[in-house]
């Protein structure tokens, strides 16, 4: 397990330090990820509106029962049917309870429809500000000369690990640049 966390620490540092040393890279994917939070907050407030939406159907619908069932409590007691008045008070009650139930969830959904929509804006703010940052990073580096754009053009490559290629012309290069440090290492060895 230590070899798999230490070529883990040195991958994480390898990646540290590329992104350092090309922040327009960073900066990429800064705006990558404030896009997929601003798509989820966009998501997470079309089913707070919908739930809203809900809401206000059932309190509409509870409000008209506790209406009806008014009417019936007043018109029992008109034609003094005690026998139904009591019965008809604990529905009105309980259709009260429930309506004031559902106001209360009403309100605490409209709190987080605002607070969505506030961090929603925020998001669109900070993605803005760093939609900037790319710019001004890519002109930079669009100013710059060949070694900048020369260490950054592996980001956009693909590379298959395991695979030496021996047509692959930096293989070959470091390849051959070993081979002859490891042949003046044998000479100097030899020399003693």
């Amino acid at each position: 397990m230590g070899l798999f966390e230490d070529l883990s620490r040195f991958l994480e540092m390898r990646l540290e330090e590329f992104l350092r040393n090309n922040p327009h890279l960073e900066l990429q994917a800064l705006e990558e990820n404030l896009r997929q939070q601003e798509g989820e907050t966009t998501r997470l407030l079309g089913d707070l509106q919908r739930r809203e939406k809900q809401l206000e159907e059932e309190i509409l619908s509870t409000a008209q029962e506790i209406q009806r069932w008014h009417i019936r409590i007043e018109k029992a007691k008109s034609v003094n049917r005690l026998d139904l008045v009591k019965p008809a008070e604990e529905r009105e009650a309980a259709l009260l309870s429930q309506g004031n139930q559902l106001w209360g969830q009403m309100q605490v959904l409209n709190d987080r429809i605002k607070q969505t929509i506030a961090l929603h804006q925020q998001i669109q703010t900070r993605r803005q500000e760093v939609k900037v940052k790319v710019a001004e990073a890519e002109a930079a580096r669009a100013s710059q000369k060949g070694e900048q754009q020369w260490q950054t053009s592996g980001w956009n490559q693909g590379y298959r690990f395991g695979s030496s290629n021996p047509a692959d012309p930096l293989e070959a290069t470091f390849r051959q640049w070993e081979t002859e440090e490891e042949l003046e290492q044998l000479k100097r060895n030899m020399g003693r």
